[in-house]
Order: C-alpha cells, then structure tokens, then sequence
C-alpha cells in the first residue's frame, strides 16, 4: 500500500457528507470545504509522532483537522485507548482505513478530561506520607522504587533488630504507627515472621533488604 491509495476512500467518505474535496493543497495531504466548513486530513500509512506533529500545526488554519491512517499495525491496536486520549487532548479526529472503507473513529472537539477526585487525594496523600525525596525521577521499576509504605516497613524492620522479637500492639505504639500491626501480618515484602501469638520478629530476608534500602543513609 502506498500513501496516495489513501486518498480517494477519504476523498469519497467526504463528498459523500456534502464536501468538495481537492488533494495537495498547500501543505496539506486533503482538504476540504462545505460552506463556512474547512476540514483538513494529513494522510499517512504509519501512525507516529511526525504526523501528530503535522495536524498540530494544522490547528492553525482548522478547527477541523483529522488524521487518517490504514486499521492496521501493531502500534494502533496496543495503544488505541491512549493514542484516542491524546487525540482528544489535541482536538484532532481519527479516521480508520480499511481497503476502501472509512470508519471515522474520532471527530475533533475541546478534550475536557474528567478529574478524577480519589486519584488526586491518593497521589497527595502519597506525596505528604512520602518523608524526603528518596527516588530518582524517571526511574521505573517499582520494586526498586521507595513508597510510604516501604518507608514503615522499614522502620518496622529496624525496630525488630534493634529490639528482637516484639508484640504488634508495642511497635506500634513506640513508632506511634497505627497501620503497624497491618503492615506486620500483611508481609508484603516477606521481612517479617510471626513467633508467637501477636509477637514478631525479623526475617534473614528482613534483615538483607533492610541493610540494601539503608546503605546510603
């Protein structure tokens, strides 16, 4: 397939909403007017970065700008809802080729993302229970990655070294941590072991990883 065979399906599915259609005008792959109406396409057989670019910079002169490509590739069937998004986001429509048919997909309009209230007040309250700054931005792996909850179960663990095996209800009250004794029976990370009713101690694991989280400090 090459890029010119997209035009005439889009050139049909438009003269058949009412539009005149002329290819190659100025810079532009399609345009076309109905009335007071201008729409413009940038055609292009691979969804990628450069033809978002290009319908950005149509913005300019439409409101009504789309992009077409062919209902295929690996990368618009993974990422369909995240590339949609970010169309939305752009106010730029989404035509879909399939041989000489075209499903319009996305039409252009103002993106008014839904704030999402709980997401926020969990990301804040991460970023308050969060002590410091001890990651480095970018990095991506979240094993590797220091959290609240890592941070109290950290001092958990450093509290069982220091003092050996103790109740729950006393960690607890000495780090003045209510989500304690959750932390201890939930072992997420497998650093603790319970000996006795209630009662805690450190792992050998515990141990190991608690050494590897505060070797900087």
């Amino acid at each position: 397939m090459k890029e010119t065979d997209l035009y005439q399906p889009v050139k049909d599915y438009l003269e058949k909403q009412g539009f005149e259609v002329k290819a190659e005008v100025g810079d532009c792959d399609v345009v076309a007017v109905k009335g007071d109406l201008l729409v413009v396409v940038e055609l292009k057989l691979t969804l990628n970065m450069k033809l978002l670019f290009q319908a950005v910079e149509r913005k300019s002169l439409s409101e009504d700008i789309y992009i077409a490509v062919p209902n295929q590739g690996t990368f618009l069937k993974k990422h369909y809802s995240q590339l949609i998004k970010l169309l939305k986001l752009l106010g730029i429509g989404l035509l879909l080729i399939d041989d000489s048919r075209v499903d319009p997909v996305l039409d252009p309009s103002e993106y008014k993302p839904v704030r999402r209230k709980n997401k926020s007040a969990k990301l804040l309250k991460d970023y308050a229970e969060l002590v410091g700054d001890p990651n480095i931005g970018g990095s991506s792996k979240v094993s590797g990655r220091m959290t609240p909850y890592r941070q109290k179960a950290l001092a958990i663990a450093n509290y069982l070294i220091q003092n050996g095996p103790e109740k729950a209800s006393k960690v607890k009250d000495e780090l003045e941590n209510p989500k304690a004794r959750d932390i201890l029976y939930r072992n997420v990370y497998g650093w603790f072991e319970m000996q006795g009713k209630g009662i805690y101690k450190i792992t050998p694991r515990g141990e190991e990883e608690y050494a590897h989280w505060t070797k900087d400090q």
